[in-house]
């Protein structure tokens, strides 16, 4: 989809659609909706003041209502798509409704279109407080991108043709505000691009992205962006002796893939990095499918185990976005690929093996590999010099039980870098809870042959015992976790997106990092 941005009135650009937002301005509890368009376009106000000031629109989360031949206006369709409340507007309203417009157009043949940016003359400033301009413009340009996105790659009959032109259309104002706009724009098409990226490697069946593919693309998507990238197999997993990595990989034919992505900042420039300066680690586990092992899962769902490597998806896609955003920070991403699957080669319950750091772990279930392979990543990470690290999976059902489909949980060792995230979170609107990983839960993974087992050894507080896990192999180094099993999938179809991948956590991932940009 070709973007761009211009800076004129509204009213005066010829589109088959325009797209303004509202916002219900109404003060109080019960109080009957008050709509007002987020413009200061005169003509486009008073071409929607009939339907604004009746009964049919309330201007819900989503919400759309369209007028053909729009009075005063060059375009052919106003479409008024709804923010919901004032009073709890954030930025992930914008993104949502940015969406919502993209996905109203693709199934009517709509191929040019244009969004109206949302200015602010009708909120008062208490609401706007976390919604500046840049802000504003980037949710908008990442809603629209995301939400065109339709998950058809492999049917021979697509029906719905792409958006093929979206242009934002910003009031002209102080060259200031101008430049907030553009840098914003520039930031969402980065970032939702890197999403998108990410959320397509989510959708690839296991039987074309293998670990060896998925290596493969990590390394082309690297060679574009300026990364260095080293991947990896059988072979160096044993020369690093990463016997949990290995544990997991040798029931399956498919050799394993380690992926290791390199950004330097002022690589270009050629310039030294900062003495003491942080280097930040980010661990995705990458299972390109995952059977259960020997302790087999169900049937049912199994299908949807291809995207048991989202977690490595989100840290790809991350590193693609922080090559073009260019911190001034270093960052490794490490991915760490394998499949499991049940064989006469595969690890099983009651075995003992040893990590790369030398804790030995008894193996009370194979299918809870996605610790197994990340805990020999967090190790190695910490091998290359990392001195902050963030691994993300979809690694246990249990979070799901507990937090369900709309946040996913988050894990920390340490308050200072879990602040961090909470802050990214306020500027990529992607919804993480933070659950206890404190030693009070350690004897749930203790072991009586080995360090410690690779289950809690119940079904009580499976998320936290695979957290309690993974911190072991942190340890000291300030550390986050984010287990994202429920929300790496959209179940339900919603104005602003299809079924299909998330992409979640590239956007957060992206934002936790720039907070150590100096």
């Amino acid at each position: 989809m070709d973007m761009k941005v211009i800076f004129q009135d509204a009213a005066g650009f010829q589109t088959p659609l325009l797209a303004v937002f509202a916002v219900d301005i109404a003060i109080g509890k019960d109080a009957d909706p008050l709509i007002a368009l987020l413009t200061t376009s005169d003509a486009v106000t008073n071409a929607a003041a009939g339907i604004i000031s009746s009964d049919e629109f309330k201007g819900s989360v989503g919400e759309q209502v369209v007028l053909h031949d729009p009075n005063g206006l060059k375009a052919q369709r106003l479409l008024i798509v709804g923010l919901g409340k004032a009073k709890t507007l954030s930025v992930d309203e914008i993104r949502k409704a940015a969406g919502a417009a993209v996905r109203w157009a693709k199934p009517r043949g709509v191929r040019q279109m244009a969004i109206a940016f949302p200015e602010d003359h009708a909120l008062s400033d208490e609401h706007l407080e976390n919604l500046p301009c840049t802000l504003l413009s980037r949710a908008l340009v990442e809603g629209a991108t995301l939400a065109e996105r339709d998950w058809d790659t492999y049917k021979s009959d697509k029906k719905e043709r792409p958006i093929e032109t979206l242009t934002v259309i910003a009031p002209e104002g102080e060259e200031s505000t101008t430049r907030e706009i553009q840098t914003g724009f520039d930031e969402g098409r980065i970032i939702a691009e890197a999403q998108n990226f990410a959320r397509s490697l989510v959708n690839e069946p296991g039987n074309v992205l293998t670990p060896t593919e998925l290596g493969r693309r990590a390394a082309a998507m690297c060679a574009e962006k300026g990364l260095k990238c080293e991947v990896y197999s059988t072979a160096k997993l044993e020369d690093l002796k990463m016997g949990a990595f290995l544990a997991v990989a040798k029931g399956s034919a498919q050799p394993p893939a380690l992926v290791v992505m390199t950004y330097e900042p002022n690589a270009e420039k050629g310039k030294p990095a900062q003495k003491d300066a942080p280097v930040l680690g980010l661990v995705g586990k990458g299972i390109t499918f995952d059977t259960g092992g020997i302790s087999l899962k169900s049937a049912e769902g199994m299908e949807k185990m291809k995207y048991d490597m989202a977690g490595a998806a989100a840290m790809i896609g991350a590193m693609q976005a922080i090559a073009d955003l260019k911190p001034s920070v270093k960052v490794i991403g490490i991915v760490c690929s394998a499949e499991n699957m049940p064989s006469g080669t595969a690890y099983k319950p009651g075995d003992v093996v040893t990590a790369m750091s030398g804790k030995t772990i008894e193996i009370l279930n194979t299918d809870a590999e996605g610790r197994m392979v990340l805990s020999d990543g967090l190790h190695y990470a910490k091998t290359l010099g990392c001195t902050h690290l963030i691994d993300a999976a979809t690694l246990t059902g249990a979070c799901v039980v507990a937090l369900g489909m709309i946040n996913a949980g988050i894990f920390s060792n340490d308050d200072d870098t879990y602040e961090r995230f909470s802050q990214a979170m306020r500027v990529s609107g992607e919804k993480f809870w933070r659950l206890p990983c404190t030693d009070d839960y350690k004897d749930q993974i203790k072991s009586q042959i080995a360090d410690i087992m690779n289950t809690g050894g119940s079904r009580w507080g499976g998320a936290i015992s695979a957290a309690m896990f993974l911190k072991e192999f942190a340890e000291d180094t300030p550390w986050i976790h984010l287990d994202i099993a429920g929300c790496a999938w959209n179940e339900e179809v919603k104005p602003w997106h299809p079924k299909g991948p998330s992409g979640v956590a590239v956007r957060s991932i992206i934002e936790w990092v720039r907070t150590y940009s100096s």
